[in-house]
């Protein structure tokens, strides 16, 4: 097929392709588009609380795990050399342990921006990419989050004097430039880093519902995100 006849067919059938996903999308009332967009936040919410709210549930997990912020992390094995690597273990469980503390008191604020979301919104996750329903959460819930999180944080921190300590080394080095300022404050850190992780795992899920709507286990998410 000459080049010019083969890009004409590829654009009438991603034409063809484009029409037939609107018309799916067509078929599907608004209360039903909704309806499935609240199950499938929910969803995500339920896996991503009950993943990491739990003991080991962010120190089990190397993919949310926090590790030693900025330049303590990459002096972790010197730290180790002066006999310091039991103090540097001991912060590490104790900022993972916050995390799971805080995260497991998250689904009241999640639920909360569930039942805010509008008709609007629903419209927007649905047309708007594999990580909508993780960009509406982080839109509608973080800065409640942050203040949810914080004191459970500082409550877990305050049990180590090495994290006063982490501060006031930390706090001079974002004065010299050698940590990012966001990190000079351990419980603004961990905090930051339990939202990361949450916000982590509802997109996986998300994305898991996303690639099989099939294997949702309910028919309206099936029905909803299988038109997409």
């Amino acid at each position: 097929m000459p080049r010019l006849l083969r890009t004409v067919f590829v654009f009438f059938m991603s034409m063809a392709a484009a029409l037939a996903h609107a018309g799916a999308l067509d078929a599907i009332s608004s209360g039903d588009a909704s309806a499935g967009v609240k199950e499938a936040l929910s969803k995500g919410a339920d896996y991503a609380v009950s993943s990491l709210g739990r003991n080991g549930g962010f120190l089990g997990n190397d993919k949310v795990k926090i590790p030693l912020p900025g330049y303590l992390q990459k002096a972790d094995s010197a730290l180790r050399m002066f006999g310091l690597g039991k103090q540097a273990d001991q912060l590490v469980e104790t900022m993972n342990h916050a995390a799971e503390n805080a995260v497991a008191v998250a689904k009241p604020v999640l639920t909360d921006s569930i039942k805010k979301m509008s008709v609007q919104d629903a419209k927007g996750i649905l047309t708007g990419g594999d990580d909508s329903v993780t960009q509406y959460f982080k839109r509608t819930s973080t800065d409640q989050l942050t203040a949810k999180f914080m004191p459970i944080v500082k409550t877990e921190t305050q049990k180590l004097q090495l994290a006063d300590q982490y501060n006031k080394l930390a706090g001079k080095a974002a004065s010299a430039g050698l940590v990012d300022k966001k990190d000079a404050d351990i419980d603004s850190y961990v905090t930051q880093k339990a939202m990361d992780g949450l916000f982590l795992m509802i997109a996986e899920e998300e994305k898991k519902l996303r690639a099989n709507p099939v294997g949702a286990g309910s028919d309206l998410l099936k029905k909803v995100f299988g038109a997409l």
